[in-house]
């Protein structure tokens, strides 16, 4: 018997503007820092060019990944005043 080849498996890849999109579009202008700021912990900060627009403290077990989504709806509600649901 001939081994069977297994099929080629190609994951879809999101750009940042259509996982997170309203970081995307804060970065056009502004800048996002993640980091350990002690003795806070690890945090993400958004700034717009101007000013602060939101902070977060990363939660224990929280993924950076899951992070980054907090830090995302965070933005659509503070300088966008949107409230998207995921």
């Amino acid at each position: 018997m001939e081994p069977h080849s297994k099929p080629i498996v190609r994951h879809r890849i999101h750009s940042l503007d259509q996982s997170l999109p309203y970081i995307g579009e804060l970065m056009k202008r502004g800048q996002i820092t993640l980091g350990n700021v002690r003795p806070v912990g690890c945090v993400a900060v958004a700034h717009d060019g101007r000013q602060t627009v939101c902070m977060l403290l990363r939660s224990e077990g929280e993924t950076v990944t899951q992070l980054l989504t907090r830090l995302d709806l965070a933005i659509a509600q503070s300088v966008y005043g949107r409230h998207p649901h995921r």
